[in-house]
């Protein structure tokens, strides 16, 4: 009984540090910005997510990044990606491509046998790329448009189209159905927390370098991050080939807002030297966590 209390206190002390946060950043933009109505909302959930992170998931990352030997580090990002890929496959078809959707099923049979369970990336050793699909791409793709900038708490940097794209992805994730297959057993609701928190806390350690690109390369962060981000969702639905007049365009909103920020390295993925003319890009499907996104590799 008394940890049930403590848990609903946990969760009104978590909603109330919501809600704060969110009324200030409101209560700070007196004026609507038209290219970004929800500033407020967004400056105020920035404010929150920052302020988790520094509390809680860079702490837990510093932590595991200092423990956690190399080899193991990558062998469980890499077994995350495999399952990252089955929902990627899924996008491929939904979004009529065929041919990746035969790699990244290819990639997702060979990394499960061969590989381990995914902990060893085998369809890398024989140059099987992998492509970064998700279902917001997929929502875009048959015409859905992206609406306002919104950053989401404990989520960071999206959109309403990317908001539903998550729970689109969150559906095809194998982890999703753990807890209702086993019945609600303890057990599985607690190994399952785990491997979402091991999860989380492996992507924040992945990210410890771009946080200082971010820091140092902006006036304003959070015009920098919303900037980057928009710019690398268009880049992704795109497969790269962001037609001339939708580049013009983010380049002039940001401008407007005065931040100077146009065609940031963080907008586009890490592409390897496999890629053709023409062709989608070949990334690593990096993901973001709290305004964070992956660093180009060079």
């Amino acid at each position: 009984m008394s940890m049930q209390k403590s848990t609903v206190n946990t969760r009104l002390l978590m909603s109330s540090l919501v809600i704060s946060s969110l009324l200030a950043g409101c209560a700070s933009t007196a004026k609507t910005n038209e290219l970004d109505p929800w500033e407020g909302w967004n400056r105020g959930t920035q404010e929150f997510n920052d302020d988790l992170d520094k509390a809680i998931l860079k702490p837990m990352a510093k932590g595991y990044k200092w423990i956690t030997p190399k080899f193991v580090d990558d062998g469980i990002s890499n077994f995350f990606s495999n399952m990252n890929d089955i929902g990627v496959t899924l996008n491929d078809f939904m979004q009529l491509k065929m041919a990746q959707g035969g790699m990244d099923a290819s990639r997702f049979l060979i990394n499960t046998t061969a590989g381990v369970a995914g902990f060893i990336d085998v369809a890398k050793m024989i140059d099987l790329p992998k492509h970064n699909e998700d279902f917001g791409q997929t929502l875009g793709f048959w015409g859905v448009p992206t609406g306002n900038y919104l950053v989401v708490p404990f989520l960071g940097a999206s959109s309403p189209r990317e908001v539903a794209g998550a729970v689109g992805d969150a559906l095809m994730n194998p982890l999703t159905y753990t807890f209702a297959l086993a019945g609600g057993s303890a057990v599985v609701s607690a190994v399952n927390a785990g491997a979402k928190t091991v999860d989380v806390t492996d992507t924040r350690s992945d990210l410890m370098t771009t946080e200082k690109i971010v820091d140092e390369a902006s006036v304003d962060r959070y015009s920098f991050i919303k900037n980057s981000y928009q710019q690398r969702r268009e880049y992704l639905l795109h497969d790269g080939n962001v037609p001339e007049e939708d580049e013009l365009q983010l380049e002039a909103d940001a401008t407007t807002e005065g931040t100077g920020t146009t065609k940031t390295n963080l907008a586009a993925p890490a592409t390897t030297s496999s890629n053709k003319p023409g062709s989608a890009p070949v990334t690593d499907n990096s993901k973001h966590f709290l305004d964070i996104s992956a660093p180009v590799k060079k």
